[in-house]
């Protein structure tokens, strides 16, 4: 290894003569060598220059940050392929750190710049040039320490993508000390909370706690300065006009370079859509489950009267298939056609839409021309259970029609007129052209306990049968303000 030449001030100590000039010789030689060695144990790059800016010495730390072994006594001033300032612009190497320090002979410390390797990398560095002199005052050459910025400048630059991701933020972010004043604020605080960083920052953070819920902060700063973390606690804060918002709150501890707490980081997310959507979920789910349940009470009642009128267990499930099946169409009426409607709610149909949906595989339609049934008079809104109910007994005018009536033959027809009578409405089934009626059809059957349940019970009205010869009549009167329940 080259000796440092920059520490071997005068060559007059080489002249003397006798034992004491050679042992002085010796012992420079040798503090010469265990410099040397202490400055190439060094991890930070460390050069050495004589009085005109030749590298007289470098350890291994600045030939890896260079990228090159520079030759000793021809290279100048730093032993880098290319330098440049920090803001990219190229510095040359007569005037570097190093250069200047030596020109001025004065050190020249904390100075930033960047070293290009021959592979294209590049290093940000601070420079630390101290010039040396003999003594008597006479430059001899110079010593500088580069000292690698590179984790800085990648812990700068990750520093910035988080500062950049948390002001960007929808939720709202902020910091606050052990006292629980706020020492930060992102945009999404401003959002979520009124309060502008100005308004925020320097406050205690009790000014967005309800009074009913202040013994939360001190439980939230208790378990921060034992190092424990707060995941989504949901909780209520104020806002800067005094509304309360339900939020989702996260704190974690804050910690210095020792690890000693010194703070706490909180994300506070809105979570009243969450809250509202999930109220709208049970609330659904609490009528699916009631809808369910009349669904397998109303099967179940269907079931048990048809029970009643089938002599065969073929004629009961094609019975019951078929007034499911009128059930179903019925219930297609009620439900929302559009994306926009509340769920919720069952949407009303009319009675003329139910009447035509449940005779339509009996007729050719309403049209009074071509039609089996002609259809007239005032038209109503239903829903509810009322739709259930006048589908169940539309189907069964119509079936008993297909099998006994009007619709057995092909010249049949039948004529449904609805009236309204204040309070009351009435519609009427009368059918004409079938076969000639001797005897009264119905009986006890589906029909009549259909009436007795639900007619009288659930409408609030009465339904009267008349068996006449040239065709049966149906009078149908209910309550009109059972028709929307």
């Amino acid at each position: 290894m080259t000796s440092l030449s920059v520490w071997t001030t005068s060559n007059e100590a080489d002249k003397c003569e006798g034992d004491t000039g050679n042992n002085n010789k010796l012992q420079r030689q040798a503090g010469e060598m265990v410099i040397q060695d202490i400055l190439e144990a060094l991890p930070e790059a460390v050069y050495t220059t004589d009085a005109s800016g030749r590298i007289t010495f470098y350890n291994s730390a600045a030939a890896a940050m260079w990228g090159v072994r520079p030759e000793l006594g021809k290279s100048e001033f730093c032993g880098s392929w290319k330098l440049y300032w920090p803001d990219g612009r190229p510095l040359p190497h007569a005037e570097c750190p190093m250069a200047t320090a030596l020109k001025e002979k004065r050190a020249n410390r904390g100075l930033e710049a960047v070293a290009e390797r021959p592979d294209g990398t590049r290093i940000p560095f601070l420079a630390f040039p101290t010039p040396l002199f003999d003594e008597v005052g006479n430059l001899t050459g110079a010593v500088n320490m580069l000292v690698d910025l590179t984790d800085r400048a990648i812990a700068d630059e990750a520093a910035q993508r988080i500062a950049a991701i948390v002001q960007s933020s929808d939720d709202a972010i902020l910091a606050k000390d052990l006292n629980g004043t706020i020492i930060s604020w992102n945009r999404g605080a401003e959002q979520l909370f009124g309060y502008t960083a100005a308004e925020a920052i320097g406050k205690q953070v009790a000014m967005l706690i309800p009074l009913d819920r202040h013994n939360e902060e001190p439980d939230i700063l208790g378990r921060i300065r034992r190092g424990e973390r707060v995941d989504h606690y949901e909780t209520i804060r104020r806002r800067k006009d005094g509304s309360l918002i339900e939020i989702s709150l996260s704190v974690s501890p804050i910690r210095n370079r020792e690890g000693k707490v010194i703070g706490a980081s909180k994300i506070a997310r809105d979570i009243t859509e969450r809250r509202r959507a999930e109220e709208q979920q049970h609330l659904l789910i609490r009528e699916m489950d009631h809808r369910v349940k009349n669904l397998f009470t109303l099967a179940g009642s269907v079931v048990s009267l048809s029970a009643r009128s089938a002599r065969t267990t073929a004629e009961l499930a094609s019975a019951v298939r078929d007034r499911l099946s009128a059930l179903a169409r019925a219930h297609a009426l009620t439900v929302p056609r559009s994306s926009e409607a509340n769920g919720r709610t069952e949407q009303a149909t009319t009675l003329h839409t139910l009447i035509g949906t449940i005779l339509a595989p009996y007729t050719s339609g309403l049209d009074g021309q071509h039609s089996r049934a002609r259809l007239d008079g005032a038209d109503i809104s239903i829903g509810g259970s009322a739709v259930t109910s006048f589908a169940l007994l539309l189907h069964e005018f119509a079936t008993n029609a297909a099998k006994y009536g009007a619709f057995s033959v092909p010249e049949g027809a039948v004529d449904i007129s609805c009236r309204e009578d204040g309070d009351q409405f009435t519609l009427t089934w009368t059918e004409r052209g079938g076969p000639p009626v001797d005897r009264q059809t119905d009986g006890e059957g589906f029909g009549t306990a259909l009436g007795k349940a639900t007619v009288r019970n659930q409408l609030g009205g009465e339904i009267v049968r008349n068996w006449k010869s040239e065709g049966l009549s149906i009078r149908l009167s209910v309550a009109r303000n059972r028709l929307c329940s």
